[in-house]
């Protein structure tokens, strides 16, 4: 709109003193003023400027002309060859497009929608619910024909508690559900079936976080796990969703106590063509100095350190993990600035265990949840937001680079019970 407020030349300016010879000696013309206003001033401009340059020669005429001679003739004839040029008849069309710039505003407005991203995240919808379709048909099975009474709860319950819910969140979920049915007067069982999709949304809520990029350089990324619940493979899919996102990443093949697990991690890194620190049968803290100094000295964005396997009950490889964790901070006091724990969702509430046993040794910040297709213990997410919230970045349900995707509370609620 800003454009439409360019000066325009005011050719009547230096034309309209011409007419004051002819007007006797005691009268001061006001049409020269007139025509020497801003055309910035919202009058002057909206208040369409063509017309404005005839009305200095109407006023010029009614003021002196009782005091003209009769012999010389009336001044309006000199005036009005003045008049023509102050409003030629590219005036009107400039005019007439000052209202464009509301049409151009009205079409801006929707932009900003990420409508390209729609396709892609509904796919990944459609993936994520039929991933869960072991887990969600246990429970919809208790809403087939039923009605709103106690065997409705009593069947949910049992429902909740075979998806690895857990006692405590399935109590929770069970009493919030009563409460919601009552509020809204539900009727009907495929209310409460919705009803039941928002309550497990809000428990999951407190999960949902970002995995926050950037704020160190490196952003040095610890990612722990039990043997076969595909940490590595984790690993690989979470370089492909940083470098989707235009992150530089450095990663560390930290895993010497598995065999072969440093050349599945440099498979990944090839895949993915980003660089990697390893050192065959090297200690794994000293390979994870070595990365974080790497990723320094190259600038790197992301140093994902890849560490052994191992199950919590093993003591002495868990205070290895701690020695891994000592030694990146020497590295970088601020370091590490995320601890991962990859959980095999098929474990159901050996996974809660998991996540307690580690968080009590390293302190997680974050959960990747893998395998969820075709498992029927989808539910101990449930288990997790209620004993051990920690944020979950990441569930997968596939094998696919592209089958790891971020975490949503409503997705996942509306995909278990879809």
């Amino acid at each position: 709109m800003f454009s439409f407020f360019k000066k325009k030349p005011q050719p009547d300016a230096a034309q309209a003193p011409e007419p004051s010879p002819e007007v006797p000696s005691g009268e001061t013309p006001a049409a020269p003023a007139t025509p020497a206003r801003s055309v910035f001033s919202p009058s002057s401009w909206f208040g369409k400027a063509a017309p404005a340059a005839p009305a200095p020669a109407a006023e010029v005429e009614s003021v002196p002309a009782p005091a003209i001679s009769p012999e010389k003739p009336a001044p309006t004839s000199p005036v009005e060859p003045e008049s023509p040029p102050p409003a030629p008849a590219e005036a009107e069309p400039s005019l007439a497009s000052v209202p464009a710039p509301a049409p151009a505003v009205a079409v801006v407005a929707p932009v900003p929608a990420p409508a390209p991203a729609q396709p892609e995240r509904s796919g990944w919808l459609g993936k994520l619910k039929s991933g869960l379709r072991k887990t969600g048909n246990s429970i919809t099975a208790a809403f087939v024909n039923a009605q709103i009474d106690e065997e409705l709860y009593e069947e949910l319950e049992a429902a909740l508690l075979m998806a690895d819910t857990g006692v405590k969140a399935t109590e929770h979920l069970l009493e919030d559900l009563r409460r919601r049915v009552k509020s809204n007067m539900a009727t009907d069982a495929n209310q409460v079936k919705a009803l039941l999709a928002d309550a497990i949304a809000d428990l999951l809520r407190p999960l949902e976080k970002s995995l926050v990029i950037g704020e160190y350089t490196p952003t040095v990324i610890m990612v722990a796990g039990v043997n076969g619940a595909g940490k590595t493979t984790s690993i690989g899919k979470l370089t492909k969703h940083l470098a989707n996102e235009g992150a530089s990443v450095l990663l560390a093949a930290a895993d010497t106590f598995r065999a072969a697990a440093r050349e599945q991690l440099l498979v990944w890194a090839d895949r993915n063509t980003v660089e990697i620190v390893s050192q065959e049968g090297g200690d794994p803290a000293a390979v994870s100095f070595d990365a974080v100094n790497a990723g320094k000295a190259r600038g790197k964005d992301v140093v994902l350190v890849d560490t052994a396997g191992r199950l919590p009950t093993q003591i002495h490889l868990m205070d290895e993990l701690k020695k891994i964790k000592r030694v990146v901070n020497r590295a970088d006091a601020t370091a590490p600035h995320e601890v991962l724990l990859v959980i095999d969702g098929n474990t159901g509430q050996n996974a809660l265990a998991q996540v307690k046993a580690f968080d009590e040794a390293l302190g997680l910040t974050g959960l990747v949840v893998t395998k969820l297709d075709g498992t029927a213990k989808g539910g101990v997410l449930c288990a997790i937001a209620r004993e051990r919230p920690i944020p979950v970045y990441f569930i997968g349900v596939g094998e696919k680079l592209e089958d790891l995707e971020t975490f949503n509370a409503r997705e996942f609620a509306q995909a278990l019970l879809g």
